[in-house]
């Protein structure tokens, strides 16, 4: 139902259906449901301003939610808060709406009501929802006799079967069927932070930390995420399964003390397979009320960044792991371990490794969202990098990567790397502005997932925001450091814009990408500026390995950059090099 909609419920304008708000008990379920769901990726503080102003609107005290009253009776704010010196209403507020917006794109699609808070003010809106009820498929056909299946095949049939349980998912758990089994993807028991200090709001806090790490790893779609009773005991897990399902493999503890006004929280991971310890870090940062909430953000961002990004501490920590004998569920999340090793060099043959083994766990387990995310990808490298595509014929890789992409979002909206996906099919199908909007409300969603600030960030730089977009790739390359390549090759690209050349090669020389296009167009645009010899080299091998840039190199950089300055300035380098541009 769209925001105008849900305004009718104050004006009376909007859906002719909706002409009151729900009974009180439905609002006050609602709230209950929203609190309690591991899905709701809040603070407890956002929790606190959620429950206040939703009592207070059901008790008909709706005109005394206000910023001064919401500081000074949920945020603990003295009586002379000042609203506009102090925005932390404000901000808390922003936190909130979108926690509410990921609440309801998947666990609470099927609330009976909605619980929102306009923009404008802070009084919320309860807006009745339409159930929808799935209706049964078909009965199955009498089995047809056994038959080979080809592996197109296959991965054709699990194209048709995920489309169907993207969208027939809410049934099969109504109908309290089962589902097809997940890969092995990791599992990471948070305890809650030890306390110390003990003394004043001390626990509070180490609450409050604890709560706020589970929510920003829990934004990785990739890692699921337990908490801990207060005896670290395992509670549910962050996809809605029983811990006992199976055991998970890494555990996160935390201690935090106070000196003075300042806060110390040392946290470190330990593998449960062998106790080892596979990380530890040290954070501090002041204690004064001011600072509080960003602290408690800052700390929830770094360790979620640290551990749970795509290369991060987990997923290292699982790409070591010898497993003899791997079963199914293990190699088809192997496959997107892999993956991430390819974007090192973006080369040919890992290309094709690649490009098979995520097929063939999309067709073994077609609910995988992610296999569906990096399979689209695979598919767009064929287009960007040139890299030869199946001979068997079949579907354009444009058309399988907007189908692959397609099918991952609808299977987990949440999923950054479904939302990367579509960035991508959008993007390299000619509608650059509205790739930039999925990236743009991507990131919103999980700020701290590097691969998408770093990918989000070149294609806006690549469309003409430069100096936005190369900031956001620099501030990826810093938060996953170590991981030479992709990151160099953008930077490179963007010192060259900025006229900076040799600060441009610097860049380009540190990167591994040997039999990569993209790497070799860049690299000679840069060293024919600088009138470096090693130009030579690159032309050479563009004329071996990638001669469409010299059939037509307008159109190979057009397809990837978006404004025509650009475009000519790369063509006019090129020309230094000896590539001749032709003109349309």
């Amino acid at each position: 139902m769209s925001r105008e909609a849900h305004q009718g419920l104050r004006t009376g304008e909007g859906d002719a259906r909706v002409e009151k708000s729900p009974d009180p008990e439905l609002v006050r379920d609602a709230l209950a449901s929203i609190i309690a769901s591991p899905e709701f990726d809040a603070t407890d503080r956002n929790r606190r301003f959620l429950s206040y102003v939703v009592t207070e609107a059901l008790e008909g005290r709706g005109d005394r939610i206000k910023a001064y009253t919401i500081a000074t009776e949920v945020f603990g704010r003295g009586p002379s808060f000042d609203p506009q010196g102090d925005p932390i209403v404000r901000v808390e507020a922003g936190q909130l709406r979108r926690a509410l917006d990921r609440y309801y794109l998947d666990a609470g699609r099927d609330d009976p009501v909605e619980i929102s808070i306009p923009k404008g003010g802070y009084a919320p809106l309860f807006t009745p929802r339409e159930r929808v009820v799935p209706i049964p498929p078909p009965e199955p056909a009498a089995p047809a006799p056994p038959r080979r299946v080809t592996s197109r095949a296959a991965v054709l049939i699990g194209v048709l079967l995920a489309l169907f349980l993207g969208a027939g998912l809410g049934y099969g758990l109504w109908a309290g069927r089962a589902m097809p089994a997940r890969p092995d993807i990791p599992r990471i028991l948070v305890q809650p932070f030890e306390d110390l200090a003990r003394s004043g709001n001390s626990a509070l806090l180490a609450s409050g930390l604890t709560q706020e790490v589970i929510g920003q790893i829990s934004r990785f779609r990739d890692i699921v995420v337990i908490a801990a009773d207060a005896e670290g005991r395992p509670l549910a897990d962050s996809s809605g399964l029983p811990a006992a399902r199976d055991a998970p493999r890494y555990l996160l503890s935390g201690s935090l003390d106070i000196d003075g006004t300042t806060l110390r929280l040392q946290t470190r991971l330990i593998s449960r397979g062998d106790g080892a310890v596979l990380w530890t870090n040290k954070y501090a940062g002041d204690l004064s009320v001011s600072r509080l909430t960003a602290i408690k953000e800052e700390i929830g961002d770094e360790v979620a960044t640290a551990l749970a990004q795509p290369d991060g501490v987990i997923f290292r920590a699982d790409a070591a792991r010898q497993v003899t004998s791997p079963p199914e569920d293990w190699t088809a999340y192997a496959c997107t371990l892999a993956y991430y090793d390819y974007r090192l060099t973006f080369d040919a043959a890992t290309h094709a490794r690649i490009r098979s083994c995520l097929e063939d766990a999309v067709a073994r387990f077609p609910t995988y969202a992610t296999a569906w995310a990096l399979l689209s990808l695979i598919y767009i490298d064929e287009l960007r990098y040139r890299f030869p595509p199946e001979t068997s014929g079949g579907a354009a890789p444009i058309e399988k990567a907007r189908a692959a992409a397609r099918t991952a979002v609808s299977l987990d909206p949440t999923n950054i790397r479904g939302r990367e996906a579509e960035m991508f099919s959008l993007y390299f199908s000619g509608d650059k502005d509205a790739a930039i909007e999925v990236g743009k409300a991507a990131l919103e969603l999980n700020p701290n997932d590097t691969q998408l600030m770093g990918e989000y960030g070149y294609r806006l730089a690549l469309s003409g925001e430069w100096e936005a977009g190369c900031a956001l790739v620099d501030e990826a390359r810093k938060r996953q450091p170590g991981r030479a390549g992709y990151y160099e090759t953008a930077l490179g690209l963007c010192a060259y814009q900025r006229g900076d050349y040799a600060t441009a090669a610097i860049w380009i020389r540190k990167v591994p990408m040997t039999d990569n296009p993209q790497y070799h167009a860049i690299a000679t645009v840069i060293f024919a500026e600088l009138g470096d010899p090693q130009v030579a080299a690159e032309v050479e091998w563009l004329r071996v390995h990638a001669p469409q840039y010299f059939q037509d190199a307008r159109s190979e950089i057009a397809y990837r950059i978006g404004r025509k300055q650009d475009v000519d300035r790369i063509l006019a380098s090129l020309k230094k090099a000896g590539i001749p541009a032709k003109d349309h």
